[in-house]
């Protein structure tokens, strides 16, 4: 286990493959099903302001600082917060936590969407795409309680994307994780380029089209608004949750991180702007055709996906199942490419605590996460844990572990100035004191008053009508749990006193061969 520790840790074989695989992360269910409606809902293209000035004082700056840290100090984000301060690392553990969560009822999502391209071929949902999806398909419970009955039809599918994922970071960063980037990021975008020709060529495209883009500059004026653009950049940009900490810690010692945080976050709001093209001009051919306006038919999540498009496809004159097939293939690959990113966080994270290594850390993390996932989610009550889990540890477990990172980062520690100088030196793009303002002033102010707007209305009312016990457990529960699991992880002594050593030592054996094969 010794040798294990001091082995050179892994890296990206190229700056590309980092950016498919950062990328990849970024680009998940949420820009195809998230960005359009919040886009709509938000004053339309005048939305495109707030969203533009919340990704250039927020999501890029907030991006430069996860990739400074993991390049920085090469760990996994529980060993990077150590090395900065001991106590940090409990911020780093509450991130796993988030991430485990994160990945159980994610897979379940990219399974429903891999059952569906089939059902796009067969038009498995008939004439009725609401009852078939919680009736026939995942046979829900009218309401959520304990867990009774099993849905062999979507455990199988789930199994089998389980077994790619972890088969992928089995095989390592290179061979695995960014070979199946490489593939995925640009077949994802051919897939959906083509559903937006097909989308926007259907009669009552432009109806939809002009309602996501109509600008209402009046809304400008509406805090809410810019509160939901930065949400909305938080939320797809893989931010807050070690992903990036984790991915930059694969690095090599010369890494353009603020170029390739500006490359990255272009690239999600590019490919957000695409799904909302092909959304709305889709919404806008249903609402054409059921004789309604747009705003009757646009939804967003899951609503969306299954129940929306469903009906879209059943309606289309011609070449409804290569739409189906190309919209639900973008949502399993999205997805993948989102999940292995998540259950790396937790790989790597364990690995660096026992030494484990790849194949027996992914073999024990991802079998843990996989088998809590196939005995919650094919279950009749699956659809309602899932909910309810996605929205606590969003709203309560992502966006406030990064509100109290940069608390204890910016202000405590006062580690900034140290992170952006770390950056300059191997970065094309200097930073200025814009950099330290954004995330030590602009971006807490942000995330504090979503914490306190979301507690406030999430008090006034049970969300989506759940009960109170339900609330309390699967929710609050695995939300508050998350942050006692980072705790209590990181008060449990290291099981020896020369682990970090070791992973210095390696850190800078990785190094000295970089400069090796630089001067060569």
């Amino acid at each position: 286990m010794a040798q294990q520790a001091q082995q050179p840790r892994e890296q990206w074989g190229s700056r590309a493959g980092f950016l498919m695989a950062a990328i990849g992360s970024a680009v998940g269910l949420g820009n195809i099903w998230r960005f359009p409606y919040i886009a709509y809902e938000n004053g339309g293209g005048a939305f495109m302001v707030p969203y533009l000035v919340a990704l250039l004082t927020a999501g890029i700056p907030l991006l430069i600082l996860e990739y400074s840290i993991g390049h920085r100090y090469r760990s996994s984000a529980p060993l990077s917060y150590r090395r900065i301060s001991r106590p940090a690392e409990a911020i780093g553990w509450w991130q796993v936590a988030i991430c485990f969560v994160i990945a159980v009822y994610y897979g379940a999502i990219i399974a429903w969407s891999a059952s569906y391209v089939w059902f796009s071929l067969t038009g498995a949902w008939g004439e009725d795409p609401d009852g078939f999806f919680f009736g026939e398909f995942l046979q829900a419970s009218e309401a959520p309680g304990a867990i009774t009955g099993y849905v062999p039809a979507v455990a199988w599918p789930l199994l089998a994307v389980w077994v790619v994922v972890l088969a992928i970071l089995a095989l390592g960063i290179r061979n695995g994780i960014q070979k199946a980037n490489m593939v995925f990021i640009p077949l994802l975008v051919v897939l959906f380029l083509v559903l937006v020709v097909q989308a926007v060529t259907l009669e009552g495209a432009a109806a939809g089209l002009d309602a996501l883009f109509s600008p209402d500059w009046s809304a400008m004026a509406d805090g809410s608004v810019w509160v939901a653009a930065y949400g909305q950049i938080f939320f797809s940009l893989s931010i807050g949750f070690g992903i990036m900490v984790t991915y930059a810690s694969y690095l090599k010692r010369k890494a353009d991180l603020t170029g390739s945080a500006m490359v990255a976050g272009f690239a999600n709001s590019s490919f957000e702007l695409l799904a909302g093209i092909g959304v709305f001009a889709a919404l806008g051919f249903m609402a054409t055709a059921a004789g309604t306006a747009v705003d009757e038919v646009a939804t967003s999540g899951i609503g969306l996906a299954f129940i929306a498009f469903p009906q879209i496809i059943s309606t289309l004159p011609l070449g409804g199942s290569v739409f189906g097939v190309l919209f639900f293939a973008s949502l399993v690959i999205a997805g993948l490419t989102s999940l292995i990113s998540i259950v790396e966080v937790v790989v790597s994270a364990v690995r660096d605590r026992v030494g484990l290594g790849r194949l027996q850390a992914v073999l024990l993390v991802g079998g843990v996460i996989a088998l809590v996932s196939v005995l919650i989610f094919p279950t009749h009550q699956g659809v309602h844990y899932l909910d309810v889990f996605d929205h606590f540890i969003n709203q309560y477990g992502i966006a406030l572990a990064a509100l109290v990172m940069l608390i204890v980062f910016g202000w405590v520690l006062r580690r900034l100035p140290a992170l952006q100088a770390h950056a300059d030196s191997v970065s094309s793009v200097r930073l200025g004191r814009w950099w330290r303002i954004t995330l030590s002033v602009v971006t807490p102010v942000l995330l504090g008053f979503m914490m306190w707007d979301g507690l406030r209305s999430e008090l006034a009312e049970n969300y989506a009508g759940y009960p109170t016990g339900f609330l309390l457990a699967a929710g609050w529960g695995v939300a508050i749990g998350a942050v006692v699991v980072g705790v209590v992880i990181a008060l449990v002594p290291w099981r020896r006193a020369d682990r970090m050593a070791a992973h210095e030592r390696a850190d800078g054996e990785g190094d000295e061969q970089d400069r090796k094969k630089e001067d060569r």
